[in-house]
């Protein structure tokens, strides 16, 4: 009996017909050259820290600041609405694939793709330079969380009054005609420029704060999830206790309830715009983290038969049940503040009423019963009666004082934390302390989402690269390193304008551009009911059919669409940025200058290109490896009719035959999703008179 020699030059493989996955058998320690032995692989030490680990990277700061921001910015309610119909359509499905891919797999984002078929290994790529990208800006706002949390065990806070200017012994104009929380900020914490065009020099105490986040990121990651685990028990579960204080404290102050009543106020005619179903659905996107690689990489150390359909579910509720929590403490602390801000402009307008001359009297003006000598006694209500009857006979110094109005003057991202969550604090007693607990909240949300994206890149580039794999501590120290060097970009004077571009730009496009390589790659390339065949082998049961139509159509034609309304919108308006103008004391929106708007395009591009350029990688393999295999091909003949008497036509034939279906493999998608440890094999019998005929793929 002839032998047959194995497809990958290793073992034998057995291939079951494509529509039988729940039997189809794969070899998980040899996925494409890779080796991943299961019991040299790390694993949480339980289900709660890989729990924490996927909450902890999922909820961030964007829970805190963006998500509220958007709720106010775009019909309170009814955006809450829209945001959990597009959580369940889009996010669940697509966090569900991912979960399920990674866990199945049990490697990172590189191997994931690449075993579905090596010509999708640029989708792996392209999620490890979005992380990379993430991660040398999220850290800086680290940094910045450092700084202020540093700056919080002072009595008063720094940021509580202006300060004096020893040249004219008079407040600083800068501060005086803006605030002291934006002063500091700008000015002390930032020192910032007047545009992105002025770079001006480092600043030195945002190069130390930096320097100190990547050290204590290095030290957290430097044993892989062993290490960065532990932390997670305090950085993912801290940020909750603070919100709750937080909470029971905003719910005490005047002007909680006329937040909160603004927060849920549903305006249902924002369903019609557009531009709110893309905001909801990047938001949506962006909370789960899907693209990064990071769940793919978390969910590959779970065990093979751990229910990631519930885990999923669980995650996906946690996520917003937070930016829920997030969201109800900003606008306690938001109408809190506005409050105080319209009662301190009735105050102000009482002082100018208080200075008219006797013929311009109280009672002419409609009110008898002014005390101006105690301005609280007036309500903002009975204030607001009283200029809507009477502001036509008052002067232009004598303005409205409206609570809605402040309310709609909405701060989104580092606005809202280091702006107007500080002047809040300020007015607190015993301000250090809270001052304290939320800088400490902020720090812990960021690092426990910062793990995460590392992990997006250190789990792919170990698990497709041996030699990596082998010195994992010197790859987390070389990253961190490098992180470091490249994030000096944000910390010169205009920093904070990269960290915008950053944000804004680098992102967004290239993990839209992923997911959707990844829905196709899952849908349409491997096949949705054989993935669905290998969850079924993986958690003994069947998820439901409608996953199948979400992933082929809904989820695919979400993101196409997010793709194309983004794309559309860059077009058509201009980029821009926010700046902070020294002279004026005040904000404005500058359009990025050329060169800018091509760095834009460049880490767009950057980002993007590993894939197609992983396609066409593997496509020239795959022709060079034909190559190779039509002249062996050749030699085998010559060999064959120069050498009848020594060579075994029959071996030469199984060989030829083998290298085909060796070509082929390489060329086609993998015909199995679930790795299967030895123990799963099992030889089929073989018989000597038909070992010429039996084919490899019974």
């Amino acid at each position: 009996m002839t032998e047959k020699p194995p497809l990958d030059g290793s073992e034998d493989r057995v291939w079951l017909s494509e529509g039988q996955s729940e039997t189809q058998l794969t070899n998980a320690d040899g996925l494409d050259g890779v080796e991943t032995p299961d019991e040299d692989r790390p694993a949480w030490d339980s289900k709660i820290q890989y729990v924490l680990a996927q909450v902890g990277f999922s909820v961030g700061l964007g829970n805190v600041w963006r998500f509220p921001y958007l709720c106010h910015q775009n019909g309170g309610g009814a955006f809450m609405l829209l945001y959990v119909f597009l959580l369940l359509i889009v996010g669940v499905p697509l966090f569900f694939m991912e979960l399920a891919a990674g866990q199945s797999i049990r490697q990172g984002s590189i191997g994931v793709w690449k075993h579905i078929s090596p010509k999708l290994a640029g989708i792996g790529y392209s999620s490890c330079m979005v992380c990379f990208y993430v991660a040398l800006y999220y850290n800086v706002i680290i940094a910045w969380s450092l700084f202020y949390l540093g700056n919080s065990f002072q009595y008063p806070l720094p940021w509580e009054h202006c300060p004096l200017d020893v040249t004219t012994n008079g407040t600083v104009k800068e501060c005086a005609s803006s605030s002291p929380t934006s002063y500091f900020w700008f000015r002390k914490a930032l020192n910032i420029t007047n545009s992105i065009q002025e770079s001006g020099e480092f600043n030195p105490i945002m190069t130390g704060c930096l320097l100190a986040a990547w050290a204590i990121v290095s030290l957290a990651m430097i044993k892989g999830i062993k290490s960065s685990a532990k932390v997670m028990y305090f950085s993912s579960v801290f940020p909750y206790v603070v919100l709750f204080i937080f909470l029971i404290r905003g719910l005490m102050l005047d002007g909680a309830i006329d937040g909160i009543t603004y927060m849920f106020y549903p305006k249902l005619e924002i369903w019609g715009n557009v531009q709110v179903w893309r905001q909801a659905a990047t938001q949506v996107f962006f909370a789960l983290g899907l693209g990064y690689g990071s769940v793919i990489a978390y969910s590959s150390y779970n065990p093979v038969h751990n229910n990631c359909h519930r885990d999923a579910l669980m995650v996906s509720a946690i996520n917003f049940m937070t930016s829920v929590l997030a969201s109800l403490v900003v606008f306690v602390v938001l109408g809190f503040r506005a409050k105080n801000i319209a009662l301190r402009c009735v105050a102000e307008n009482l002082g100018h009423l208080s200075t008219m001359t006797p013929h311009e009297s109280y009672q002419s003006l409609g009110w008898p019963w002014i005390n101006t000598t105690d301005p609280g006694s007036v309500s903002l209500v009975e204030y607001r009666q009283w200029y809507s009857h009477h502001s036509s006979f008052v002067g232009p110094n004598i303005t409205d004082c409206s609570l809605e109005e402040e309310m709609n003057k909405g701060v989104e991202g580092t606005g809202l934390a280091f702006i107007a969550f500080t002047e809040v604090m300020a007015l607190f007693p015993a301000s250090p302390f809270w001052s304290t607990l939320f800088f400490l909240m902020l720090l812990n949300l960021g690092l426990s989402t910062m793990f995460g994206t590392m992990q997006g890149i250190l789990t792919p580039l170990m698990d497709n690269f041996g030699l990596l794999g082998r010195h994992r501590t010197l790859l987390t120290v070389f990253s961190c390193v490098l992180g470091f060097i490249m994030g000096l970009l944000f910390t010169q004077r205009s920093g904070n304008y990269f960290v915008t571009m950053f944000d804004d730009y680098s992102a967004t496009l290239p993990l839209v551009i992923v997911v959707i390589f990844e829905t196709i790659s899952v849908a349409w390339v491997y096949g949705t009911d054989r993935f669905l065949d290998d969850i079924e082998v993986m958690l003994k049961w069947r998820p439901p059919v409608v996953y199948k139509y979400l992933w082929k159509y809904v989820c695919l034609l979400a993101m196409v669409g997010l793709l194309a309304a983004s794309l559309l919108r860059m077009v058509f308006k201009r980029p821009t940025y926010t700046s902070w103008n020294q002279n004026t004391a005040s904000e404005m929106t500058l359009e990025y200058p050329g060169w800018a708007l091509a760095m834009i395009v460049m880490l767009i591009l950057f980002a993007s290109l590993p894939v197609p350029i992983g396609y066409i990688h593997s496509m020239l393999k795959n022709r060079s490896v034909r190559n190779t295999g039509s002249e062996e091909a050749v030699s085998q003949e010559m060999h064959r009719e120069l050498y009848t008497k020594c060579s075994s036509t029959e071996q030469l034939d199984s060989n030829s035959h083998h290298q085909v279906l060796l070509e082929e493999e390489e060329a086609r998608p993998r015909t199995a999703f679930l790795p299967m440890g030895n123990e799963h094999y099992r030889l089929l019998p073989q018989q000597e008179e038909e070992d010429e005929e039996l084919d490899t793929r019974v």
